[in-house]
C-alpha cells in the first residue's frame, strides 16, 4: 500500500519487454495526489506503453502500488468513432454515473449535443466528450493520452485549462502526455521525461532550464532518483 505521505502511485523498477523489444527499462516514480503530472518523451519512448501499463493491460515486472480505493478514469489517444451509429448521449450511458454533471465538467452545456452522432462531432467536441466519459465513475485518477488529438490549435489550452479546474474542483490526480513544453509549465506540477528509461523526473517548472533540456532532449541517461524519495 502506498505510504500516508499524500502519494496516490509509486512505480519502482518497471519493465516492458514485448517480442523481444524492450519498451520501458527500470522506470520509478511517485505521484502525489491532486497533482498533474506531465509525461514527456520523443515518439517511441514508451509513454503510451506507460499508461497501458498502470492501468494493467501489459505484463511487466517490477511494482505498481496505487493507493486504496483508487478509480481510474482513461482517455486513448486515438478512438475510431466515424462508423460507430451511437449518440452521445448512448456512448456516456455506458458509464454508471451522471453524464449530464460529467458534460458539466467539460464545458458541454448545449445538451443537443447529446443527440449527435458521435461521427460528427468536431475534433474539440469529441475529446470534451471522451473526457466527460472518463469521468462518468467520478474517478480519482485520470490518465489521458494526448489529450488534445485531433483539436486545433485555438482550442488546444482550453482544453488544458479545463482539466486543471477539474483537478482542483474534484480534487483528482492527473497523469497526462504530451509533447508540448508551454503546457507541461503552465498546468503540470512536476514531469517525467522518458526515453524507454527515465530521463527526468521533478518539477515542471525546471524544463527551461538549459541542463535539465540536455537531459530529456539531449543523449540518452537513465536517471536513479526517484520524486519524492
Amino acid at each position: 500500500m502506498v505510504d500516508a505521505n499524500g502519494y496516490i502511485l509509486k512505480v519502482s523498477n518497471i519493465g516492458v519487454n514485448l517480442q523481444n523489444q524492450t519498451l520501458l527499462d527500470h522506470v520509478s516514480f511517485s505521484v502525489k495526489k491532486g497533482t498533474t503530472m506531465a509525461i514527456l518523451g520523443p515518439n517511441g519512448a514508451g509513454k503510451t506503453v506507460l499508461l497501458r501499463t498502470l492501468l494493467n493491460l501489459l505484463p511487466h515486472t517490477g511494482s505498481i502500488e496505487w493507493t486504496e480505493k483508487v478509480k481510474i478514469g482513461y482517455v486513448p489517444q486515438y478512438v475510431t468513432v466515424s462508423d460507430v451509429p451511437m449518440s452521445v448521449k448512448e456512448f456516456l450511458s455506458i458509464g454508471k454515473g451522471n453524464y449530464i454533471e460529467a458534460l458539466d465538467s467539460v464545458r458541454l452545456t448545449d445538451k443537443s449535443i447529446l443527440n449527435k452522432r458521435l461521427g460528427v462531432l468536431s475534433g474539440g467536441q469529441l475529446r470534451r466528450v471522451l473526457i466527460a466519459w472518463a469521468l462518468t465513475d467520478r474517478p480519482n485518477v485520470l490518465l489521458l493520452d494526448e489529450p488534445t488529438t485531433g483539436v486545433d490549435m485555438d482550442s488546444e489550452e482550453p482544453i488544458y485549462l479545463m482539466l486543471n479546474d477539474i483537478k482542483k474542483t474534484q480534487k483528482i490526480t492527473i497523469l497526462l502526455i504530451t509533447h508540448n513544453i508551454h503546457i507541461v509549465q503552465e498546468y503540470a506540477d512536476d514531469l517525467l521525461a522518458l526515453n524507454k528509461c527515465v530521463t527526468y523526473c521533478g518539477p515542471s517548472s525546471e524544463i527551461g532550464k538549459p541542463n535539465i533540456q540536455k537531459q530529456i532532449y539531449g543523449e540518452t541517461v537513465c536517471v536513479e532518483t526517484q520524486k519524492g524519495e
